[in-house]
């Protein structure tokens, strides 16, 4: 019995000591490997100077005059910020959902490890989990993500080198910048833009806790794009926070009960949408930049970090853009609803309706204040629409107006507002938020410096990312009655004056080609009012009255003088059609062209970028403009700007544009503009320091409506945003130039004062003043008229009957086939 026991024991004994020979012979056994491992791989491991030097790819950004970003271009979103600019809360945050050791560690957490390994040999060689912070580092730096032995080796290693050559802090500092967080956005700072629209400083728990929890799966956490998933990533990190006391239990259920807002959920009518982070809308000024950046410096633009500073002033540009949409969206609620953007198949349930609704209506984007919702319940008195966060919003009474027709059962099924639809809500400031559609219309404003052309204010559409055709600079339209002030220019230096009589009756004009058309131009409202004063003309916008002003100067001599403005010749036709605006032209010209009144004459080229740097902020590049009454040539006589700026004060003191009366200044000026198909509305207008145009009208011409006007849909547009642009800026009265003299209220050219100029245009105030057959030829082409080759702003000669009329040149031989297409070839 003895013996078995010792024979037992001596067993138990060898069975333990051979167990023991072997651990210890396999761990010496790892030890060497381990070791011959090191010296085979660490010599080869790469160099740190990525880390020790750290420079990030930068893209392409384009700033504001004053700063503000307004653009940011290339494959990573990235804005590298200083470890002590990182908020204490995001700090924990990150280390809560990542690697709370990580300030005790040598940069491998064994017990992670040692759980990689288990669930590595238990899932068939897929390693998981456990990288501390330095080891993601080393991935992100160095490695590829894919999860073999033998990556995870070098990670390993790589780890021990980064933690033996680089602080704790610099680690840390690395990781915030150069980790992946969706939505294109590399490292905090820049995600905390892209989903907050704010600094990483000004961040909460909540939104700390959101933003950390994105590292693990940043497209399966995206709050924007699956907020549900993400709110429960976020939540994990939040009791993480707790369990470390880095929260305490206060402070832990206030961030938990935090509604996070994202940039695409704004209530207020100035934010963007989430995937930019930008707080002013200048997406058509940016891409100029962009295009004109990559053009100078190729493809390294994306990635070296320069800086583009453009003239626009951001709380200019941020009046722009609201004006525009705000004018759009009035048009549109006066528009036909045409149903829903489409539906979405929602639960009977209200909590898994409202996850739908979540994983959805991202789909469709919000514009600022032009917002996306959910039909709950639809009735005639009442719609209740989910907007996939926070309470339901209930609309009821005028908030209907715009889709009522919609709201019952006679309507057509593919149209009606049911359950599930998907509709757009508008909300602004201080007004109940209403039912409506996106707009089918566009629009664009320019605004620019007179004295030097530097765009301060440009917006080409009402969002870029519907429509990226830039309506400022690539859209050529006819600007209607916008174009008679340089009819009216050119007419001054034909003697005509301010108090010139002209006929306001109907004009017939036969057809000048076999089988061509008569030609019966309208006045706008179809009236006539018979003889009055040229400036009265303007002002009131009078077809007739500026038919007969170009047919007295002949076509040809207006074409000549208006491209001295910068228009092409070939878009201004020398017809009597021009008058009406039958030209083409972009609100860019427009602008340029009207700035030339604004400064006394002088020429100046718009320019969009003031200063490029390099990732360095070294200057590389810088714009030079030719300045008004210095290197900018002059194209017109000061006295000329003068006398048209003083018409100009017509339209706005009893013509098209009195709603401008708002602004209560004397030093603004400008001129409507609607084409006689109604398919542009315009108006552009200036005062000695800005000169800006604003246009509405669809891309697709078609009528805009019976009585809509450029009074009624673009001058709106010009004085929301001049309300800004002019607020700290005094009232400039003009200075009268010399070679101007003023008599019984009127301003007039020296040489052309009453009695010394054009009196009568087409009135029967005598024999010598009814329209000659010369006079209507010469109106219809200009060819039996020597005119064509007078000098611009030649001096005309008085006649002995108190009118004058330009000189004419001795009259050129016309060629037989000028003669045949005015009269026809029988």
């Amino acid at each position: 019995m003895n013996s078995n026991k010792i024979r037992l024991k001596h067993h138990s004994d060898g069975f333990i000591a051979t167990a023991l020979t072997v651990l210890i012979g396999l761990g010496v056994s790892g030890v060497l490997l381990v070791g011959v491992a090191l010296a085979l791989i660490f010599p080869k491991l790469p160099d740190l100077d990525t880390l020790t030097d750290y420079r990030p790819k930068v893209p392409l950004r384009v700033l504001t005059t004053d700063g503000v970003l307004i653009g940011e271009f290339g494959e990573e979103r990235r804005r590298p910020v200083d470890i002590t600019e990182v908020p204490l809360v995001m700090q924990q945050a990150i280390l809560a959902a990542e690697d709370d050791r990580f300030y005790e560690h040598g940069g491998i957490d064994f017990m992670g490890v040692a759980r990689a390994l288990v669930t590595n040999v238990t899932s068939g060689g897929r390693t998981q989990g456990a990288s501390t912070i330095t080891m993601q580092v080393a991935r992100n730096f160095f490695l590829t993500r894919d999860k073999t032995w033998t990556r995870k080796l070098y990670e390993v290693l790589l780890a021990y080198k980064i933690e033996d050559s680089l602080s704790k802090d610099e680690i840390l500092e690395l990781y915030i910048n150069q980790i992946y967080l969706g939505q294109r956005a590399y490292g905090f700072q820049s995600a905390s833009q892209v989903y907050f629209g704010k600094p990483l400083r000004d961040i909460n728990a909540a939104e700390a806790a959101m933003l950390a929890g994105l590292p693990k799966a940043p497209s399966a956490y995206n709050p924007i794009v699956n907020p549900s998933r993400a709110r429960v990533r976020q939540e994990y990190v939040l009791r993480r926070m707790n369990d470390l006391e880095y929260l305490d239990d206060a402070q832990f259920e206030e961030a938990l009960s935090t509604e996070l807002v994202y940039r695409n959920r704004k209530a207020n009518g100035d934010d963007i949408e989430a995937t930019t982070g930008l707080t002013i809308n200048a997406d058509y000024a940016a891409e100029m930049a962009r295009q004109a950046v990559v053009e100078m410096y190729g493809e390294e633009a994306y990635t070296s970090g320069i800086t583009v500073t453009t003239t626009l002033i951001a709380k200019e540009q941020r009046a722009a853009q609201r004006a525009l949409r705000n004018s759009v969206m009035d048009y549109e609620l006066r528009q036909f609803f045409r149903g829903p953007e489409g539906y979405i198949e929602l639960p009977n349930d209200p909590k898994e309706a409202e996850e739908v609704i979540g994983d959805n209506i991202s789909d469709y984007t919000d514009y600022g204040f032009l917002q996306s919702a959910v039909v709950l319940s639809a009735s005639p008195a009442e719609v209740v629409v989910s907007q996939g966060a926070g309470e339901p919003l209930k609309l009821t009474g005028a908030s209907l107006k715009p889709a009522e027709s919609w709201l019952n059962e006679r309507a057509p099924a593919n149209k009606r507002l049911k359950r599930g639809a998907v509709v757009r809500i508008l909300k602004r400031k201080d007004q109940p938020p209403m039912l409506t559609q996106l707009p089918e219309v566009e629009a664009a404003f320019i605004a620019i410096n007179t004295k030097d052309g530097a765009i301060r204010a440009l917006s080409g559409g009402f969002e870029f990312s519907r429509n990226k055709f830039n309506h400022v600079t690539q859209a050529t339209r006819q600007p209607g009655s916008a174009f008679k002030p340089f009819v009216y220019s050119a007419a001054l230096e034909k003697g005509i004056t301010p108090t010139t009589l002209v006929a306001d009756e109907p004009i017939f004009v036969p057809a000048d080609t076999p089988g061509g058309k008569d030609w019966s131009p309208k006045n706008y409202d179809g009236k006539y009012d018979g003889p009055m004063l040229l400036k009265e003309g303007l002002a009131k916008s009078k077809n007739m009255v500026s038919i007969r002003v170009l047919q007295e100067i002949t076509p040809q001599y207006g074409q000549r003088w208006a491209t001295q403005f910068g228009f092409p010749a070939a878009n201004v036709p020398p017809y009597l059609t021009m008058a009406l605006g039958a030209v083409t032209t972009n609100p860019l010209q427009m602008a340029s062209a009207f700035a030339v009144f604004a400064n006394s004459g002088y020429r100046v080229k718009p320019y969009l970028i003031e200063k490029i740097t390099d990732g360095s902020g070294r200057i590389v590049a810088r714009a030079r403009p030719a300045v008004a009454g210095e290197e900018a040539n002059r194209v017109i006589d000061a006295r000329n700007a003068f006398l048209t700026t003083r018409l100009l004060r017509e339209v706005v003191e009893r013509g098209t544009a009195t709603r401008a009366k708002v602004l209560n200044r004397g030093d603004i000026v400008g001129k409507t503009g609607t084409t006689n198909d109604s398919h542009d509305a315009w108006f552009a207008g200036y005062n000695s320091d800005i000169s800006a145009v604003a246009w509405v009208g669809y891309d697709q011409p078609r009528n805009l409506g019976a009585r809509e006007t450029g009074g009624g849909l673009a001058l709106p547009i010009w004085i929301d945003y001049m309300k800004v642009a002019l607020a700290d800026s005094p009232e400039k009265p003009q200075v009268v130039p010399p070679g101007i003299e003023y008599i019984d209220g009127n301003y007039y050219y020296s040489e052309y004062t009453p009695g010394n100029g054009v009196a009568r245009i087409d009135v029967n105030g005598g024999g010598d003043d009814i329209p000659s057959l010369f006079n209507f030829l010469r109106g219809l082409g200009g060819m039996l008229e020597g005119s064509g080759e007078a000098p611009i702003g030649g001096n005309p000669t008085s006649g002995g009957d108190g009118t004058s009329h330009a000189a004419p040149a001795r009259p050129r031989e016309q060629p037989r086939d000028d003669i045949e297409r005015l009269f026809g070839n029988n």
